[in-house]
């Protein structure tokens, strides 16, 4: 946290690094991972960058419906969301066939669309195994009429195609088990023996994914619980023997994991060093439900991917198969079409790290040593990209795909790229621009772009710098059962004291409205808050949002305040503070911002 600097001072500390911690999340997402470097499996995780997350089991035959109700978000939580009697539930395996599954076809789909790791889940909270196990009948070859290993055929076909094969495991959550973790309607929490859950069938079947599937890229746990720091270490110690290679994943809990999973839908706000991964949904649900047709558009999939490896991560994108092992016809066409993007731009995602300059309102940046790879998602008005902090010598600048050598002029300061009067692709085109000696890593610089070449320019609350109570926070949220969502917000803005004060780089000179973004809980309305820039005041009064509950939307409204001149370009300073005899917090502040006047 930054405390108050004076104004003299300011700008002085914006190279400050921001810190990289994640903020809290709940325990079943935990995030933190060891810090062992050395482990084989990291070369090719931190080189992939793209992962195909797969949900199925027996709440894909249910699509989204138990007996007469339908649900929505998260299919693969139906059990417990109908509190489905296990026995009951059980049943639903008599009829599951999925003779639609076709390894071959499910493996090629994922090479098309430039997929480099693939994960699966061998069994989920409901208890059904997806695999032939020794260990429960409650499994695929033995409880259902498909009498066949789908996991032996995914694995094989995967390697195949040269895909890394991984497998989701629930370690704890086990709703069909007596002595599992969950299922709190069928049996007496204070009844159950989890050491013995863990003892007779959760680290057997570990055992067994991790001998008889070939060599897998990562094991996927998922909701830690049951067991210390030392049984934790101690199970994973057993199965490391197994397989030594094979990376396991954060949630496996107690900061136990090889690398780091954020919560679900969550790309942390800043670059993040080490091996980290976001995970997200296709549509709203993990699992498949018939009626969720709310998909991510392929240039939806495209800038997630290249937002997340801007900030130096992997995306794994999830897709839930139906009840015949068949995949939505959307996710398939999506992805394909993600894929096609992929063979023309793959090398300013594939094996790089974050971008050395930070989020531009134009896109976001990727690199490589010697590389730097501008994604554009925004063309300016007048065509001429400007980079700031681009200083290292530069070779070339070209659009990927093509020969095209673009112009570029370069600056103290910055480089300016002249861009063609249209981009190949208006969802992301990528400039890739060689250099040689130096580029001064500027990922975590505060200082934020505005200019009138773009409709707008959005400044997120974690690029502020904070005085007195101020601080960041991560909030965490829901759409319908599970679909996450998470933004940072600027709170504890009590006093004057309290103030935040965004640095800007203004590019061009004029009128601009501003508009702040931001959350306010009944007992925060109507209080008095004011804006600065340049010597002038903007007052306002916060209005009413509605109250935060975790497991609702959270209300945002945007507020437009008034209009500022600026009446020169450089550098800048935007205060947003309370004014004195407040009571209470301001606001939950998500965002400033900017839109030119025209």
């Amino acid at each position: 946290m930054f405390h108050r600097i004076p104004t003299l001072l300011l700008f002085l500390c914006l190279l400050t690094p921001l810190k990289g911690n994640a903020q809290d999340m709940p325990d079943m997402w935990n995030k933190g991972a060891i810090a062992n470097k050395l482990h084989p499996g990291l070369k090719w995780f931190g080189e992939a960058k793209f992962g195909l997350f797969i949900h199925w089991g027996l709440y894909s035959k249910l699509g989204g419906r138990w007996k007469d109700s339908s649900y929505y978000g998260s299919g693969e939580w139906i059990m417990n969301r109908a509190k489905a009697p296990a026995a009951e539930y059980a049943k639903v395996a008599q009829s599951f066939n999925p003779t639609g599954f076709n390894a071959e076809e499910w493996a090629e789909t994922a090479r098309q669309s430039g997929i480099k790791y693939m994960v699966i889940t061998a069994k989920h909270h409901e208890g059904f195994s997806m695999y032939d196990s020794k260990v429960t009948d409650f499994d695929i070859v033995d409880a259902s009429p498909y009498k066949k290993d789908p996991m032996k055929a995914l694995s094989d076909a995967c390697r195949a195609k040269g895909i890394q094969f991984g497998f989701y495991y629930s370690q704890f959550l086990d709703w069909h088990e007596p002595d599992g973790g969950g299922n709190n309607w069928d049996f007496k929490n204070k009844e159950k023996d989890y050491q013995q859950y863990y003892r007779t069938k959760s680290i057997p079947q570990l055992k067994e994914l991790l001998t008889n599937y070939g060599p897998l890229g990562l094991v996927w746990f998922d909701m830690p619980g049951g067991l210390t720091a030392a049984q934790t270490k101690q199970m994973i110690d057993s199965l490391r023997l197994l397989q030594p290679g094979c990376l396991f994943s954060s949630r496996v809990g107690h900061d136990l994991g090889d690398y780091r999973d954020f919560g679900d839908s969550e790309v942390p706000p800043v670059p993040i060093p080490g091996a980290w991964e976001s995970i997200y949904t296709h549509n709203d649900s993990w699992g498949y439900i018939r009626h969720d047709l709310n998909f991510k558009s392929p240039e939806q999939i495209i800038r997630l991917l290249g937002n997340v490896a801007s900030k130096g991560g992997n995306l794994m994108l999830n897709v839930g198969p139906d009840g015949n092992g068949q995949w939505p016809a959307y996710s398939i066409a999506y992805l394909k079409a993600t894929g096609k993007w992929l063979q023309t731009y793959g090398e300013s995602i594939y094996g790089t790290t974050w971008g050395l300059i930070p989020a531009q309102p134009w896109g976001v940046t990727t690199s490589k040593p010697g590389k730097l790879f501008l994604h554009i998602w925004q063309m300016p008005a007048n065509r001429k990209l400007r980079v700031p902090g681009l200083t290292a010598k530069i070779k070339s600048v070209k659009i990927m795909g093509t020969k095209n050598l673009l112009v570029w002029k370069q600056l103290p300061e910055e480089t300016i790229i002249h861009l063609p009067v249209t981009l190949p692709d208006t969802r992301s085109t990528v400039l890739e621009v060689e250099y040689t000696g130096p580029q001064t890593d500027l990922s975590q610089l505060r200082t934020q772009t505005v200019s009138s070449e773009y409709p707008q320019a959005e400044i997120p609350a974690v690029w502020a710098v904070f005085n007195g109570a101020a601080k960041s926070k991560l909030f965490t949220y829901s759409h319908y059962f599970g679909d996450w969502k998470h933004d940072n917000c600027i709170t504890g803005m009590v006093t004057p004291d309290d103030a935040i004060v965004f640095p800007l780089e203004v590019q061009d000179a004029g009128d601009y409205k501003i508009i702040l973004d931001y959350a306010c809980e009944p007992g925060s309305a109507s209080q008095q808050g004011l804006v600065t820039l340049g010597g002038q005041q903007l007052p306002f009064l916060t209005l009413v949002t509605g109250s935060y509950d975790s497991h609702k939307p959270m209300n945002f409204i945007q507020h437009a305040i008034g209009i500022i001149h600026i009446d020169k370009e450089g550098k800048q300073n935007l205060t947003v503070k309370p004014v004195s005899g407040n009571k209470n917090e301001l606001c939950w502040l998500r965002k400033v911002i900017l839109q030119p006047v025209k």
